[in-house]
């Protein structure tokens, strides 16, 4: 087969060219809406390349902003993942408020699952592998990712202790960490999605006899 000789829009080698976007030509952005096409760029990032793979350079082409914007404000990916993930987890008002102990554990436990099964658990995973290495990144995940989990949990135990299903003793930081920890070490060891059954044993056999009140 002759070769063919190249065309516009082709380099010599074949492949197509592509102009790398100008972001001085486009609307400038600020504050609060390039910060959001920041971290949405992000999250599509990992959800098509996964954490290994992911760099800022990246990141601020598909943001169509220029990498000094993103150097400003984050001086490595991990802490742009770290905060992207934040951006789209929940808050407290999200929070489930059903009346009673067990189903809203449950509810708290199964969005946090479902979470996991999307780019926040591939963040996650890069995240954890990352910090091992490195003292600042940890203080930020345990932040972003664990003290944050459990003080969900928290909130669930002190609205159950005062209507009398969860002892007084139980509403400690360490045992609020309990069921985010066992669901995220699963995740870590088994990948998701995370099985609905293994959830009810968190909660059932772990989580609710750990903080029920005496009969």
């Amino acid at each position: 087969m002759g070769s063919m000789g190249s065309s516009p829009g082709h380099a010599a080698g074949g492949e197509a060219e592509t102009a790398p976007f100008d972001h001085r030509k486009g609307p400038r952005r600020r504050g609060d809406t390039l910060h959001n096409a920041i971290f949405e760029a992000t999250l599509e990032e990992l959800a098509e390349v996964g954490y290994a793979e992911l760099t800022m350079e990246r990141v601020a082409a598909r943001a169509r902003a220029s990498k000094a914007s993103l150097y400003r404000r984050w001086s490595s990916r991990a802490e742009l993942v770290a905060d992207a993930v934040r951006h789209v987890a929940p808050s407290r008002d999200e929070l489930p408020d059903t009346g009673d102990v067990r189903t809203d554990l449950l509810a708290l436990l199964r969005y946090a699952a479902s979470w996991l099964s999307g780019p926040a658990g591939e963040a996650a995973r890069g995240l954890i592998a990352e910090a091992l290495r490195d003292p600042e990144l940890t203080k930020a995940v345990r932040a972003r990712f664990i003290e944050s989990g459990s003080d969900f949990v928290l909130d669930i135990l002190r609205r159950g202790a005062t209507r009398g299903e969860v002892r007084p003793g139980a509403l400690t930081p360490r045992v609020a960490a309990v069921g985010p920890a066992l669901l995220r070490q699963h995740f870590l060891i088994h990948g998701a999605p995370v099985p609905d059954e293994v959830i009810v044993e968190i909660v059932d056999d772990v989580l609710m006899p750990l903080v029920r009140s005496n009969p």
